[in-house]
């Protein structure tokens, strides 16, 4: 899977920067969020707790997503701003690996 990002926007308002990126993963699934977050948070060197993706949106037949991902400032600010469906789509994603790990 290889992660190219297309566009990086600052938004001074809500203290994040936006980022759009294509997602391309020929002859594999669609990659999960954990792993587009984790493939993310490496491309960058940003702090995990600090980006969400927002969406991962599939071309179909083509092995490419289209996707959307929030770096926030600080934490406070994620929690403030941010939906709970989808921090709960990030968490949850954190979850499976630590149980994965335990096993």
């Amino acid at each position: 899977m290889e992660i190219d990002i297309k566009e990086q926007v600052e938004n001074p308002l809500l203290n994040r920067t936006e980022i759009h990126f294509d997602c391309i993963y020929q002859g594999e699934a669609t990659p999960k969020i954990l792993d587009v977050k984790n493939r993310l948070v490496a491309q960058l060197n940003v702090d995990k707790n600090l980006l969400v993706v927002d969406k991962v949106k599939p071309s179909f037949g083509e092995g490419r997503a289209d996707g959307y991902a929030k770096l926030y400032d600080s934490e406070e600010k994620l929690v403030e701003i941010e939906k709970q469906h989808v921090l709960g789509k990030n968490k949850e994603a954190e979850k499976e690996e630590s149980e994965e790990e335990e096993e």
